[in-house]
């Protein structure tokens, strides 16, 4: 594929962010729209903002004459849509956010989509993608003892934001079954890594041990998530855009399960040892058990072999790699954090876990 210029739908969201510096830095012309809502972050993108490969768009998805112009003066050959509600919690207290951002914005960025790609010639139509990125939460959860997810697994959302998630995936469907248009589809499992917006478990834990707060886990700890580095999920995010088959879907882990506690107890022992607490104490006794959330999944396990057999893809960083890399660059980057940290919506009760 000679795809070179890409919009990327919520490109200063976390993976986003991963997304546009690993595409700039790799000689891509990148176009990112985003809304900046409260997960929205520019500062995420401050080595690549200077630079001429890369432009920012402040447009909600909702807006399709807006998008539609964007992709028209931008000459797009390729969308990357990651712009979405993501969060568990607040999708069980505000459900009615998701539906318009990850069902209705979806919705309006395919007529937008639709409509631009009628208006290309041949070989460009031929060059162009949809390239939707989703979540392996759309396919439930599965027992802990046994079951992966493949991408023939069939779907059964447990939770608003799985469920808007669903819905936006078969949209995309659809629309290149009734329409013809070229997408590509991609569910992954939990990323973690720098600029993770610090409501999500990994961050929170993070900068909570550090300033010994409490470490809210949700029941006991036992429910378990396949983690992904962000880097090595933008990576696979660029194979599928450029290299995987107009229809597909590619399921993208990092073949590294580990409970909640697990992770927890990891970060913990990580920085005691990078950065004891005063007195002497273990971070793991700062570990509070919380009541659990309604429908909280299990267990998610993803089986990457298609990608893996298909576009040559494999998971560089294990857990244990990738979680030292992480801690390393929060406690480097307090710029980034502390103003977020700082701001009511980073409460201790928030990314109690998976």
């Amino acid at each position: 594929m000679s795809i070179r210029r890409i919009l990327v739908t919520g490109g200063a969201g976390f993976i986003g962010s991963a997304l546009c510096r690993h595409l700039v830095g790799s000689g891509y012309q990148v176009v990112n729209l985003d809304k900046l809502t409260y997960a929205g972050n520019l500062d995420s993108l401050r080595d690549v903002s200077g630079s001429p490969a890369y432009s920012f768009h402040r447009l909600d998805i909702c807006d399709e004459a807006g998008v539609l112009d964007i992709l028209r003066r931008e000459r797009v050959e390729a969308i990357m849509h990651l712009a979405a509600e993501s969060h568990v919690d607040r999708s069980i207290d505000g459900p009615a956010a998701f539906l318009e951002t990850n069902v209705v914005g979806t919705f309006r960025l395919l007529n937008a989509a639709l409509a631009y790609w009628r208006e290309l010639e041949p070989e460009a139509q031929r060059r162009f993608r949809f390239h939707h990125v989703s979540t392996d939460e759309v396919f439930g959860d599965l027992p802990f003892d046994s079951g992966i997810f493949t991408e023939e697994t069939a779907y059964a959302p447990s939770s608003p934001y799985s469920a808007s998630k669903a819905a936006s995936d078969h949209f995309v469907r659809a629309w290149h079954e009734t329409y013809g248009l070229p997408v590509v589809l991609s569910n992954c499992s939990n990323n973690y890594g720098p600029y993770h917006f610090p409501e999500k478990l990994v961050p929170l834990v993070i900068l909570n041990a550090l300033e010994g707060l409490p470490l809210p886990v949700y029941g006991e700890g036992a429910n378990v998530r396949d983690w992904l580095y962000v880097d090595d999920h933008a990576r696979a995010l660029e194979l599928v855009v450029t290299r995987g088959a107009v229809g597909e879907s590619y399921n993208v882990g990092g073949r590294s399960e580990r409970t909640n506690l697990g992770v927890v107890e990891t970060i913990c022992d990580i920085l005691d040892r990078k950065q004891p607490l005063g007195g002497g104490g273990r971070r793991r006794e700062l570990i509070t058990f919380v009541k659990d959330r309604p429908g909280h999944d299990r267990r998610y396990a993803i089986d990457a072999s298609k990608i893996e057999r298909e576009l040559g893809w494999r998971a560089e960083e294990s857990f244990e790699s990738g979680i030292e890399k992480t801690i390393d660059w929060y406690l480097a980057n307090e710029w980034w954090w502390r103003p977020i940290r700082e701001q009511k919506y980073a409460g201790a009760r928030l990314g109690a876990g998976g």
